[in-house]
C-alpha cells in the first residue's frame, strides 16, 4: 500500500474509531477495529469476510500455516475456519482495521459478471488466505472510509463502494480462489454444505454420518476433505462452534456458564467447562473477563450466525 494512501486511511480510522474495540458503521456489513495493545494468541472463528489492516499486524495460525495480514496484505475468509490469532499493536501505533462481512448475494453477482467476461475460475477454492494489498483495492477502501467520514455519503454511496471493493478482491491476484469458493462446486462445495448445517444446527446432536450424508460423501472421504479445508475434524469443528457460540452468549448476553452450555447443546456443565478450558486456556468466567478486557464487542441481542472475534 503506497504511503500517502496508507497515511490517509490511518488518519480516517483514528477519526472514525477513536475508542478501542469495535466501532459499528451505518453499513451493516462494515465494522472498524482498533486495538491499542498487543493481544496474545486466542482461538477465533471468523465469519466469511474480508479484513483490511491499515496499521499494525495480525497473524492467523492454522496448523503449520501462518497467515499475515497487515498494511501490505488483507485476509479473506470464504467459509468459517477455526484458527488462532495474535495481534501486534501499541498505544503509539494501534492496530487499525476494517472488517467487511461477506454479503454472499452481492459477491455472487459480481462473480457472475467477472466470469461472463473472463470465464470461470480455474484456481483452487480456499477457505482462508492472505493476499497482497493491491493499489486499486487500497484506493477503493480509502474511498469508502472517506464516505464513512462524511454522512450522508456513507449510506448513499456505501453500497456502490462495497460492490467496488468486492470487484477488486474478486478480480485481484488471488480473486480466483474466492470466486471458486463462492461457486460452491466440487468437494469444496460439498464440505461447505456440511459446514452450513453445523452452523445452523450446532445445538443439536450431530453425527459424522449425518454430516457426511449432507456432503454426499462417504465418511472417510468426508473426513479427509473436511480436515483439508478447515484444519480440523468434523466433530472437533462442531465442538469448537458450540464453545465459540457459548462464549458469545456469556459475553454479549451475560448468560451464566450453565445457561450458555445448555443453549449450545451440552447436557453436562462439567463437560462443557472442561472442553471450554481446553480450547480457550481458561475457565468460562476467566475467559469472558479476558474478552471484556481485550475486546470491546458490538452490542447484539443474539450471537452472530458465525463467531467473529477479531
Amino acid at each position: 500500500m503506497h504511503t500517502p494512501c496508507r497515511q490517509r486511511m490511518i488518519g480516517l480510522l483514528r477519526q472514525l474509531a477513536p475508542s478501542e474495540g469495535y466501532t459499528l458503521t451505518p453499513l451493516p456489513d462494515v465494522r472498524l477495529l482498533r486495538s491499542n495493545r498487543p493481544l496474545s494468541r486466542t482461538p477465533v472463528l471468523y465469519e466469511p469476510g474480508i479484513v483490511v489492516v491499515a496499521q499494525g499486524r495480525k497473524r492467523g495460525l492454522l496448523g503449520d500455516q501462518v497467515f499475515v495480514y497487515d498494511d501490505q496484505h488483507y485476509l479473506v475468509v470464504s467459509v468459517p475456519v477455526p484458527f488462532t490469532m495474535e495481534t501486534d499493536a501499541s498505544a503509539d501505533e494501534p492496530l487499525l482495521a476494517i472488517y467487511f462481512r461477506l454479503d454472499h448475494t452481492a459477491a455472487a453477482d459480481v462473480c457472475m459478471q467477472i466470469d461472463e467476461r473472463r470465464g470461470a475460475s480455474s484456481a483452487p477454492p480456499l477457505g482462508l488466505y492472505a493476499s497482497p494489498m493491491e493499489d486499486p483495492l487500497a484506493a477503493s477502501v480509502l474511498r469508502l472510509l472517506e464516505a464513512l467520514a462524511h454522512p450522508p455519503d456513507d449510506e448513499i454511496l456505501g453500497p456502490a463502494l462495497m460492490r467496488e471493493i468486492y470487484y477488486r478482491v474478486l478480480s485481484g491476484a488471488q480473486g480466483g480462489s474466492l470466486r471458486a469458493a463462492l461457486a460452491q462446486q466440487g468437494r469444496f462445495g460439498m464440505v461447505a454444505r456440511a459446514i452450513r448445517v453445523i452452523h445452523s444446527r450446532y445445538a443439536e446432536s450431530l453425527s459424522v454420518d449425518e454430516l457426511a450424508g449432507e456432503a454426499a460423501m462417504s465418511v472417510p472421504t468426508f473426513h479427509a476433505h473436511f480436515r483439508a479445508m478447515t484444519g480440523t475434524s468434523p466433530m472437533r469443528y462442531v465442538q469448537s462452534t458450540r464453545l465459540h457460540q457459548a462464549r458469545l452468549l456469556m459475553l454479549r448476553q451475560h448468560a451464566t456458564a450453565a445457561a450458555a452450555a445448555a443453549a449450545v447443546g451440552y447436557e453436562s456443565p462439567s463437560q462443557f467447562s472442561r472442553e471450554f478450558k481446553r480450547l480457550f486456556g481458561k475457565p468460562p468466567i476467566a475467559e469472558v473477563a479476558r474478552m471484556k478486557r481485550d475486546f470491546v464487542m458490538p452490542a447484539a441481542t443474539t450471537p452472530s450466525a458465525y463467531v467473529s472475534s477479531h
